[in-house]
């Protein structure tokens, strides 16, 4: 990893390393993934939603879609249709990568999410739908328990490795649904609990939020596509601040290449101050920092 005119620079760093990205159809996984793939690394893109066979809703994109942008950005990508809720598909998934790659795993990304359905904003906890908010839970946690659970041990054995936990916010403030604070809080405190067990034992696990993620659900949903996506800021300010995917999916290929990861074991970081420490920007050459917009428009 080098850094040229202050941006850092991340082709071919993690050539020859192994990761896989759980949750990689869509959103920030599927950018992980790519960005993953640029800097060299082989790349198992997994989730549910495979051709022909959508699992979320009426969404078109599948894991097949993203491991062929993976080898497309310069990595190699490959597909594997798993449901990370079920433990026995997940071990499936490992006893796969372990044979493939003679024992090898770098890096693991839980991204797994599958709560927007799920999800009902300004409605107090006792009114919500209690299935509902715990098939969250199961989804958005119990999956990340599972995968991890399943994966370690592959880092354990060889003494190196790096576990990601994707979540929404970095501090204790609320988040607004009882049941999406509850998922979201968990995954970060499920890193620093790894991150204790781990010390010892050459693997590192942390957290990493992104900021207003511009994914291909949220461009659908403020009518409007990559390419004129500021037309967004008249229906809400705050979109001026958005990131794409591949925002957080650099954050996490530079967090991946650094030397010195183990010194951020167990924290809660965020794509724009990550962007701070390693010097990369978003496709479009921007370098959005939530939290300053945040602060910014607040006080406007």
């Amino acid at each position: 990893m080098s850094r040229i005119g202050g941006s850092v620079q991340l082709s071919n760093v993690l050539e020859g390393k192994v990761a896989v990205v759980a949750g990689a159809t869509r959103g920030a996984g599927r950018g992980i993934a790519r960005e993953l793939g640029a800097a060299g690394a082989t790349v198992y893109c997994t989730g549910r939603s495979v051709t022909g066979s959508p699992a979320t809703g009426s969404r078109p994109e599948t894991i097949q879609e993203t491991a062929a942008l993976v080898t497309e950005d310069g990595g190699e990508g490959i597909a594997v249709q798993v449901d990370h809720t079920v433990p026995e598909q997940v071990e499936r998934l490992f006893d796969r990568v372990a044979e493939e790659q003679d024992g090898r795993l770098d890096i693991l990304v839980n991204d797994v999410w599958g709560g927007d359905e799920l999800t009902s904003w300004g409605t107090p906890f006792w009114e919500l739908d209690l299935d509902q908010g715990l098939l969250m839970q199961q989804r958005a946690v119990h999956s990340h328990i599972i995968t991890s659970r399943h994966g370690v041990p592959l880092m354990v054995a060889r003494g190196s490795g790096l576990v990601i936990e994707i979540t929404d916010g970095y501090k204790p403030d609320y988040r607004g649904n009882l049941f999406y604070d509850l998922a979201k809080s968990s995954v970060i405190r499920l890193a620093l609990a790894m991150s204790h067990e781990l010390r010892d034992r050459g693997v590192t696990a942390l957290a990493i939020t992104p900021g207003f993620l511009r994914s291909e659900a949220m461009l659908d949903g403020f009518g409007v596509t990559e390419e004129n996506w500021r037309d967004g800021v008249a229906r809400d300010k705050y979109f001026g601040g958005s990131e794409t995917p591949h925002y957080v999916g650099r954050a996490v290929a530079a967090v991946a290449a650094d030397p010195a990861v183990a010194e951020m074991s167990g924290k809660a970081l965020s794509s724009w101050h990550l962007m701070e420490k390693y010097g990369f920007t978003d496709l479009d050459g921007r370098q959005p920092h939530w939290e300053n917009l945040m602060a910014d428009l607040n006080r406007a």
